[in-house]
């Protein structure tokens, strides 16, 4: 007889699963008596709730009796087609605590910088890419944080908004380098194009954050000055330093920096010659990068050697500090004076021929050579350097190599052409126990 039954309820069991019973069949089907699990007999049978459907479980081998339905497909919902959960696709499945926690971040960081819904949108789409991409899978929680500043700055990047990387890691509190890393790896591995950022828009950017343009507490009214003067002489300087090659294989921030101060000197000078680089830059509220010190010093003796070309400047004591005063004019004329102040090769190799020969014979030639060079015949003030040609900082001055250790008369003697003796070659063979420890050495690389 219990046979019997077992037998009834497996096939009833197969019926409801075959006819796809519904919420009222179930409902039935729990106020029979026969509530026994077809697969271990047991009849501790429960209810479970499951994603709010619900089931009949056996409690002790977690049989599902009854399997309560479920529509996730969209296409499902427009047929009005009920579909179980073990057949559904899952599209509506809820989203990982990662995912979650990274899209609200994406959000906030689009809110705090005021971004259209449409950028908004966009970084979204290539975060829950990236974070989806196997790449990302197994990186630290700080990657995954860089990975939301990520996906915004190649979006603003994309769009032309005026965002810096230095903007991003200051809000994300993360390292520049290991932001740099992950948003190379995030342009190889989805593929995205971004545009180079122009040096106008990057020095109109960076000096959005400047606190110099209006008068406050911490910057005085002689130290404020009007933003649309300051950015213009500011990309005029950043020109010039792109045209004498400062600006190649830099970081073009320090370089800013530093055409940003002598800007804001040249405006006013009376008053702001005094203040000093790292003052600037706690008016300004921005950092003062270490090589900014090494691209003023560039600046300044670019502009000095500029200064010497003007028949006006000479008779001034003109110096890296009193320089400042006549930049309006040194920008005004830089192509001319640029190809005065360096000369090519050809030019420089026959001056250094016609001083060695002795052609400077007179002292009026000998004044006006040294005119040329922008010194004075009486050799009171101090003379620029020789006309050098125009080269990158790197060829003019290259870093020192250390020196080797000479060789001594046998090394000098080694050609690589000698006889390898037999004593030699043993010790090159390996044994098989030194091939295996080797082969085993390599499986962890």
């Amino acid at each position: 007889m219990l046979k019997l039954c077992t037998v009834h309820f497996f096939f009833l069991n197969i019926l409801i699963k075959s006819l796809n019973l519904s919420q009222f069949d179930l409902q039935v089907f729990k106020m029979s008596g026969q509530r026994k699990c077809p697969d271990c007999g047991s009849s501790e049978i429960v209810e479970d709730a499951h994603y709010a459907q619900n089931q009949l479980v056996c409690a002790d081998c977690g049989f599902i009796l009854t399997e309560g339905l479920l529509t996730t497909t969209f296409q499902d919902e427009e047929h009005l087609q009920e579909v179980t959960y073990s057949r559904s696709t899952g599209q509506n499945e809820q989203l990982s605590r990662c995912k979650l926690r990274g899209i609200k971040r994406v959000q906030d960081l689009c809110k705090v910088l005021y971004l259209p819904a449409v950028f908004e949108d966009t970084a979204l789409s290539y975060f829950q890419r990236a974070i989806e991409h196997p790449s990302f899978h197994l990186v630290s929680l700080e990657k995954k944080e860089i990975l939301v500043g990520c996906c915004v700055f190649v979006t603003c990047r994309q769009h032309n908004w005026p965002l810096t990387m230095g903007t991003i890691c200051s809000l994300l509190y993360a390292d520049k380098e290991l932001f740099a890393s992950v948003y190379l790896c995030v342009l190889k591995e989805l593929e995205l194009d971004v545009p180079a950022l122009s040096l106008t828009d990057l020095v109109k950017t960076h000096l959005n954050s400047f606190k110099l343009f209006q008068s406050s507490a911490s910057v005085p009214a002689k130290f404020a000055e009007d933003k649309e003067k300051m950015v213009a002489r500011t990309i005029q300087i950043v020109e010039l330093a792109s045209e004498t090659w400062l600006v190649t294989g830099r970081h073009p921030i320090p370089i800013v920096t530093a055409a940003a101060y002598l800007a804001w000197q040249s405006l006013q000078p009376v008053g702001r010659l005094t203040c000093t680089f790292a003052r600037f830059c706690k008016m300004a509220g921005t950092d003062l990068p270490p090589p900014a010190h090494l691209r003023l010093k560039e600046l300044n003796d670019i502009l000095l050697r500029m200064a010497s070309q003007l028949a006006w400047l000479r008779v001034l004591n003109v110096d890296k500090k009193t320089v400042v005063k006549h930049i309006g004019d040194l920008l005004q004329h830089r192509h001319f004076l640029l190809r005065s102040s360096f000369s090519s090769g050809d030019t420089e190799d026959q001056s250094a021929t016609a001083v060695g020969d002795g052609s400077v014979s007179s002292p009026q030639a000998a004044g006006c050579s040294a005119q040329a060079e922008g010194c004075h015949p009486g050799g009171k003030q101090k003379c620029s350097s020789v006309r050098r040609p125009l080269l990158p900082p790197c060829l003019i001055n290259p870093r020192k190599r250390l020196r080797t250790a000479a060789l001594s008369p046998s090394d000098q003697a080694i050609t690589g052409d000698e006889a390898i003796s037999d004593s030699e070659i043993e010790q090159y063979l390996r044994s098989q126990e030194e091939m295996q420890e080797f082969s085993k050495a390599q499986a962890w690389h």
